[in-house]
């Protein structure tokens, strides 16, 4: 359903100190369209709010939390009463953001009032009724924010919108922390008033917010419509994943509308029924694509319609389609890791070819060489594990890969925790051909690094990260999308994630 709507973003700002607070504003102007003055973040007597004002660009909202709702002050309830009366100004660019309790004891414009609820423990049972409570006052804006403890925890916020909208109230509904993200992206084009963002990563006042930038550079949220393509990354964790550089990126370069978000979820199940699958979920929106990452590559298969026969035999999905009410299954990741070294190499066709690692990666990897015709050995520390994948398998402890064309480094070494071990040495990697880490963050791990010392040729992750990307993109959209345009993206993100 069409409906008039702007795209607002707030940027919130808390600072302990007038002048630092004063710097902020003018940075937030840049990418804001509504600037918050988290006033109970101040430890200074703020006295010279409207002195703050002067000279700013943007409209302004005064916040002035109690504790209990998420403000750094511990004052009774007289003294945010008193603040409000007394420091408080007013003007046609400044609005107030009041808490119910508060709200019907002051005398505030109510054509630029926001009133208020919070909640930072989960989704509170008498939501509908903390709505109508809102309601009842002559505000001009309603708003509440919850903590979403489930990505399914976005559906009552979602149909809080639905419900405003239909009854003719302005509202801001905003499901806080990770799982939330949907709301935050995709309210303005349901119909929120707003949208919150942080000035930088490392000054979101509330869990979950994004930084301004973000949301319009990367997901060019100012852009969404209520016929935008929805598509996203399912896993836990996800907020450390480039897929939607790579994936919004590509999107706006093919012209395609449509949006790659973050879908931090724990219970794939839930997630899959009550807001993917056509034919059951409590959601009306435009999904059209999953990509799915650790830990639900296997969990996903229980609750597909079709799967193709490939990621059947790899026992994995990493992408599905919503298409005619059914969901289909995709297995991207064996193509996309093949796709570089063919590119290089030509043809693997008995090549010799070893695989560090006994997990999902390594279980991709040894498919996809097998059908190349590659001869491959897998090196593991858990040779139990390993000879499962019915392949010859060797201790990785006393290896050498002198004779090998390949070596895949198919573990998690080399990232996050890890960042600073290797599965290989430059000893053992001396003679090899190509060492090829399907790491991909950082583009250059302490195994390549031992390699480029060893003389081997070196391959990144961040080529399979983007191949297996670029055929999901056309999975979903039916277009080809430029390699370069999404590796960009993907460096690109590298360097701020």
């Amino acid at each position: 359903m069409q409906h008039d709507r702007t795209t607002r973003v707030c940027v919130s700002v808390c600072q302990k100190d007038f002048s630092a607070l004063r710097k902020a504003c003018e940075r937030a102007s840049e990418w804001a369209d509504i600037v918050e003055l988290r006033l109970d973040c101040l430890t200074e007597e703020p006295a010279s709010i409207s002195q703050l004002l002067s000279g700013l660009t943007r409209p302004v909202i005064l916040t002035f939390r109690p504790s209990e709702q998420g403000g750094h002050h511990n004052l009774t309830h007289e003294e945010r009463l008193a603040c409000w009366k007394t420091q408080a100004p007013r003007g046609e660019q400044v609005w107030w953001d009041l808490e119910s309790d508060i709200a019907n004891e002051l005398s505030p414009d109510w054509s630029r009032t926001i009133v208020s609820h919070h909640d930072f423990s989960g989704v509170p049972t008498d939501l509908d009724q903390i709505y109508e409570r809102l309601a009842c006052t002559p505000a001009r804006v309603l708003k509440i924010a919850v903590q979403a403890n489930e990505i399914v925890d976005c559906i009552p916020i979602f149909e809080l919108i639905d419900r405003a909208r239909s009854e003719g109230r302005e509202i801001i509904a905003i499901a806080m922390g990770n799982p939330g993200i949907p709301t935050r992206i995709l309210g303005p084009s349901r119909g929120t008033f707003l949208t919150y963002a942080a000035l930088d990563d490392d000054s979101a006042t509330a869990p979950g917010q994004f930084n301004a930038h973000k949301l319009r550079a990367i997901y060019h949220i100012d852009k969404i419509d209520s016929e935008t393509m929805v598509c996203g990354l399912v896993g836990l964790p996800v907020m450390h994943s480039v897929s939607p550089h790579i994936h919004n990126a590509a999107f706006a370069s093919e012209g395609v509308n449509g949006v790659y978000l973050p879908f931090e979820v724990s219970d794939v199940r839930s997630f899959l029924k009550r807001m993917v699958h056509p034919r059951t979920r409590d959601l009306n929106w435009n999904l059209r694509g999953l990509s799915i990452t650790a830990p639900h590559k296997q969990a996903v298969m229980d609750y597909l319609d079709w799967i193709e026969p490939d990621a059947r035999e790899i026992g994995a999905v990493n992408t599905i389609i919503i298409e005619n009410d059914r969901l289909l299954g995709y297995n991207t990741d064996a193509a996309g890791l093949i796709e570089p070294l063919l590119t290089r190499l030509g043809s693997l066709n008995e090549k010799n070819v070893a695989v560090i690692g006994a997990g999902g990666a390594a279980r991709a990897a040894i498919w996809a060489l097998q059908r190349q015709k590659a001869r491959v050995t897998l090196f593991a520390r858990d040779l139990a594990k390993a000879a499962l994948l019915n392949v010859p398998c060797q201790s990785l402890s006393s290896a050498s890969f002198s004779d090998y064309d390949v070596v895949i480094n198919a573990t998690p070494l080399g990232s996050g925790a890890h960042i600073d071990q290797t599965p290989a040495t430059q000893q053992q990697l001396s003679g090899a051909g190509y060492v090829y880490d399907l790491v991909y963050n950082p583009i250059e791990t302490r195994l390549l690094r031992e390699a480029d010392q060893a003389g081997c040729k070196t391959l990144g992750g961040l080529e399979m990260l983007v191949s297996q990307a670029r055929i999901q993109f056309e999975l979903w959209t039916g277009k080809k999308s430029s390699s370069s345009v999404m590796y960009d993206a993907a460096a690109g993100g590298l360097e701020v994630v």
